[in-house]
């Protein structure tokens, strides 16, 4: 018997993404129960597209200010989920569904009993290849897999500042590697860190947890924070057998400046989450890798064609990074 679930969708002013992720979702081998849309648009434009589609077993909310917001937004739908539901699956509104995606996740519940949470698996965004078993600087190898360094983590390594965790748990100095490093395997990976936009969750947790209110507007790192917490009290997965692709729309995201300022002070928080009594020298090697990062970044306005974009997210990570002196982002 199929677990009974609920999707919940964010969104803000995208609504023909909207559209196309759920048309995706309308091809499922398995149907959501219920289907809530959390919209925070300023028009009424996606409810006026909303209404043309028909799509079975969903339910739409439009949202004031006082709800406006990723992590807000999130809070509203989980309220909003019907009772006899036993998974609550998020998605962003910019991304498609192969046609097995619920089917797996849900799966997934079932191999692992006690799991808390499930992520899915973006397969647009790196490109991976079988293991060449070469020690090549230029390359990431996992799990008999490979893709192409980052040149950040190339120089990262150079300083002795590398991740020394497994993608998708965090460094006792933060600065991790992504669920975006593991391999396209079909294998089904235990982590503490899932990707909000791609995540699925046991009703149960929402008696315990919430996502923070810390993380308002566009939420950045909103999703470590809330799976660093819940990993404390259970089990998180990634399958990468529930795959869909990510189409990154770029409307309703933040400007470089405040971008570029969450990075480093929304990642402080989650490290400190996570550590909330860090050794000396962890400390020593948070900071020095947000520098390194920011230099990286800084670099870019000579070698990048945005080279305001550049210059505006560099200024927004120095402000974010001074502010921590003055200004520390109180943990909750």
């Amino acid at each position: 018997m199929s677990l009974k679930f609920s999707l919940v969708i964010c969104t803000y002013m995208r609504r023909k993404a909207l559209v196309r992720l759920l048309d995706s979702v309308h091809v499922q081998t398995e149907y959501p129960n219920q289907i809530i849309i959390v919209d925070g648009s300023i028009d009424t434009r996606t409810e006026t597209i909303l209404k043309k589609n028909i799509y079975k077993n969903l339910n739409y909310f439009k949202v004031d200010d006082a709800n406006r917001g990723l992590t807000k937004q999130r809070n509203f739908g989980i309220k909003q989920v019907d009772k006899s539901s036993e998974i609550i699956c998020f998605l962003d509104d910019d991304v498609v569904l192969e046609t097995d995606y619920f089917e797996e996740l849900l799966a997934t519940y079932k191999v692992y009993p006690k799991a808390l949470a499930v992520g899915g698996y973006i397969t647009n965004e790196v490109k991976w290849k079988p293991t060449d078993n070469k020690d090549d600087n230029s390359r990431f190898y996992y799990d008999d897999w490979m893709r192409k360094e980052p040149s950040r983590f190339k120089i990262r390594r150079y300083f002795g500042l590398a991740p020394n965790a497994a993608p998708g748990f965090l460094p006792t100095f933060g600065h991790g590697r992504s669920v975006s490093f593991l391999p396209p395997s079909g294998k089904t990976y235990h982590v503490e860190q899932i990707m909000g936009g791609v995540s699925s969750y046991k009703k149960e947790v929402f008696s315990i947890l919430k996502f923070s209110t810390h993380f308002e507007g566009y939420g950045l790192y909103e999703d470590a924070d809330f799976s660093l917490r819940l990993a404390k009290l259970g089990d998180l997965y990634v399958n990468t057998m529930a795959r869909l692709v990510h189409f990154h729309d770029g409307s309703g995201r933040p400007n470089q400046y405040k971008y570029g300022k969450m990075v480093v002070r929304n990642g402080w928080y989650v490290w400190r989450v996570k550590y909330p009594r860090p050794s000396f020298s962890a400390k020593i090697k948070f900071h020095a890798t947000s520098f390194l990062l920011t230099l990286i970044r800084a670099s870019n306005i000579l070698t990048s064609k945005e080279k305001k974009k550049a210059l505006t997210e560099t200024l927004g990570r120095i402000s974010g990074w001074f502010s921590l002196i003055f200004n520390k982002p109180k943990l909750h």
